[in-house]
């Protein structure tokens, strides 16, 4: 049960993404529907995914289908903890950019993969390889079809230079210990640092 709420979630979530990849449909919806209801219809298809796929994954858990395909050394936490911290702060300087978002060109889709990788170097379990890395083929994916599309998309953030760099390293670290110390140990259930949540 828990593994197939997981991967209908996932199909939502990714293929709500992939709709946006697909410029010339993503056009024709819009001609159809209007740029605010179609922007709509994709952010709660988008959220609907988010929430099965944390429904599903917490099922899986909980429901004793844990099956392992591979046995990653313990050192592999460590490494997995240790680069979640740049991916954290790339997704930030998709938001807050600066030199960081000019060298990458899309710090959150890269973000996003070194994040899945990080996880499929810790977790061996089926559940975790169909999670992290189905959405590690979709950022790569992504990744793709944005250096084939014609069109130009959202708006650009305007760039800023070295000041937006250490505000998004100062702000990704933040929510990086605030993930490890607080979101993963209560909402995953499984403590980062071998420590119980901040204020459990």
């Amino acid at each position: 049960m828990g593994l197939a709420v997981l991967v209908l979630g996932l199909a939502l979530f990714i293929g709500a993404h992939v709709v946006v990849s697909l410029r010339d449909r993503r056009a024709a919806l819009v001609a159809r529907l209007g740029e605010w209801p179609y922007k709509g219809l994709i952010s709660l298809v988008s959220l609907a995914g988010i929430l099965l796929i944390a429904w599903g994954f917490a099922e899986y858990r909980d429901d004793g289908q844990w099956i392992e395909l591979y046995d990653p050394p313990t050192w592999t936490r460590h490494l997995a903890a240790l680069l979640i911290w740049p991916a954290v702060i790339m997704v930030t300087a998709a938001y807050i950019p600066g030199n960081i978002k000019r060298t990458l060109k899309h710090p959150m889709l890269t973000g996003v993969k070194l994040w899945a990788v990080a996880h499929l170097i810790a977790n061996g379990d089926i559940g975790s390889v169909i999670l992290f890395g189905s959405i590690l083929a979709w950022a790569v994916y992504d990744r793709i079809t944005l250096k084939r599309r014609s069109d130009p998309g959202a708006p650009p953030i305007p760039v800023g230079g070295r000041r937006n760099d250490i505000l998004a390293v100062v702000v990704g670290t933040i929510l990086y210990l605030a993930l490890a110390f607080v979101f993963h140990p209560l909402v995953i259930g499984r403590a980062v640092f071998g420590s119980p949540a901040l204020g459990t």
